[in-house]
């Protein structure tokens, strides 16, 4: 098969180096990849965007199956022009894709099928937000009902706060067309957790339970990342857990998007609150996460593109999924300043002195010359495999002490959660 996968972060440097572990692969492009990617496959610069330059790409290469790693194609209707032209994706069409692509088309599902998630009221008018404020008890959390790129939730601890917030989302537009609508939800407190579904629109299968760290700084503190790291499987998601949340979240979920026509092909994945009334959905996505599936993909025994090709077909029900046994940690280290502003271009040294188990996946690096640079926020995601989690995080941080870079950036207590446990 040729594979084409369309992204150039460090998930989709992790689905590449899966995809080609298959043995019915025989080549991998990817568009527009990054300088860690084009060491084990051919990237091509192409706007990951532009679906009639991606199509005719495809037919012209004989792409066999196309996978997509961000959001944003999958939710502005990739997935029906390919179908549209007989060409195998993997992932939602536009209408199922809403369910990332819009906050508050996904509560309003939840309701309607009776999904455990947070109270919630959703607002077109910044005027008519603020009133909502003044009769309710902080704290909030606002989010902005279209794409932020990771960063439309703020978790507002006053009235001051939320009344800030509905002006930069609604009458700033510091999200730009995103925060055209409103959420605003009840604060909920516990542990998040993230469980990955691959399914068919009918059946589906789990794959390990991760964890994210989306804070910049130690001891989950400051400003919201696109993450800092992640671990996999995470102890706070035990057998009993999972069972709940595939009978009272991802089932009904997946049930209720089929009855409104909405069939759901592709990766599900949920981002959960465990609080102590059980899971309940923070937000869903339309793909695969970022860096969890840093952490999830190397305990994947399973051939990752037989696990596509039976969302895609309709088989999910006929695979039989196999795990690795241990535990993955990724610790991704970024550019200093991230995620404010942030200086590019700085050469990158240490990544042959890695050991075994260790993969470093490349986010934001490009080719110099011969050298590895620097080209964003966050720049690579190293991930170990170990026995245990504490055998894993000291690997992992041994690694991350060999790889330099000038300014470079990372939180030094990634999967402490875990630790407690």
């Amino acid at each position: 098969m040729n594979v084409l996968v369309i992204g150039g972060g460090g998930r989709e440097h992790a689905l590449v180096w899966k995809i080609l572990q298959s043995p019915k692969v025989k080549k991998v492009y990817c568009i527009p990849g990054n300088g860690g990617i084009a060491q084990i496959a051919e990237c091509v610069d192409i706007d990951p965007d532009d679906t009639r330059v991606l199509v005719q790409f495809s037919k012209k290469r004989r792409i066999d199956l196309t996978v997509v790693g961000p959001e944003r194609p999958l939710t502005q209707g990739i997935v029906d022009r390919f179908q549209a032209n007989d060409l195998r994706i993997f992932g939602p069409n536009k209408a199922a894709a809403e369910i990332e692509g819009s906050k508050g088309y996904a509560k309003n599902l939840l309701a309607k099928y009776r999904v455990p998630t947070a109270d919630y009221r959703l607002f077109t008018e910044a005027d008519e937000a603020i009133r909502y404020i003044h009769k309710k008890d902080p704290p909030f959390v606002l989010k902005a009902d279209g794409l932020a790129a990771g960063k439309g939730v703020l978790i507002c601890t006053s009235r001051g706060e939320a009344f800030e917030g509905i002006e930069s989302i609604m009458k700033k537009r510091v999200f730009g067309e995103a925060g055209r609508r409103l959420v605003i939800e009840e604060y909920m407190k516990g542990e998040e957790v993230s469980v990955l579904a691959i399914t068919d629109g009918e059946d589906f299968v789990t794959l390990p339970a991760a964890q994210d760290h989306k804070a910049i700084f130690e001891g989950d503190k400051g400003p919201n990342t696109g993450g800092m790291g992640a671990y996999a499987p995470a102890p706070v998601m035990t057998e009993k857990l999972l069972k709940t949340v595939s009978e009272k979240i991802l089932i009904p979920t997946i049930r209720g998007l089929m009855a409104e026509g909405r069939p759901y092909r592709g990766v599900l994945y949920a981002g959960l609150m465990m609080t102590a009334g059980g899971p309940k959905v923070l937000e869903f996505n339309c793909r695969f996460g970022d860096p969890e599936t840093q952490a999830i993909l190397p305990l994947l025994k399973t051939d990752l593109v037989d696990l596509m090709m039976a969302s895609i077909e309709g088989q999910v029900k006929d695979v039989h999924l196999q795990i690795r046994g241990g535990t993955a940690v990724c610790v991704v280290m970024a550019s200093g300043g991230y995620p404010g502003s942030y200086e590019k271009g700085k050469s990158i040294a240490g990544l042959e002195e890695m050991e075994k188990d260790i993969i470093v996946f490349h986010a934001g690096t490009k080719t110099k010359g011969k050298s590895l640079v620097t080209s964003g926020g966050r720049v690579l995601g190293v991930t170990a495999v170990g026995r245990t989690i504490q055998s894993a995080i000291k690997k992992v941080y041994r690694s991350v002490g060999r790889i330099t870079f000038d300014g470079a950036y990372y939180r030094r207590d990634i999967a402490h959660r875990a630790l407690k446990r």
